[in-house]
């Protein structure tokens, strides 16, 4: 599939891009030519093949999820510079009261 100049212009204003001519007709080769490798790629026959399907071995690369018990409150709480309650003080960020 051959991309007219114009249908490239098109595609560098939707991109917000300025091209000069000379840009314009190296784009407009560029994108020809990856158009034209998606259509080959459609001719290819995946009817057999799984949708999920992967030419690599199933693993995961996360450690395994091992519970471990957590830092207790009082750990916790040992570098809170205010605190009430066992939770963390802060001050308000919005300010209610109305005059």
């Amino acid at each position: 599939m051959t991309l007219s100049l114009q249908e490239v212009k098109h595609i560098a204003e939707l991109a917000r891009l300025e091209l000069g001519e000379a840009e314009l007709e190296h784009y407009r080769e560029q994108l020809s030519r990856i158009l034209e490798y998606a259509q080959r790629l459609q001719e290819v026959d995946t009817s057999s093949i799984q949708p999920t399907s992967s030419v690599l071995p199933a693993r995961s690369v996360l450690r395994d999820d091992i519970p471990k018990p957590g830092l207790g409150l009082e750990t916790l709480m040992q570098n809170a510079p205010n605190q009430e309650g066992g939770q963390f003080k802060v001050p308000p960020i919005l300010d209610m009261e109305r005059e």
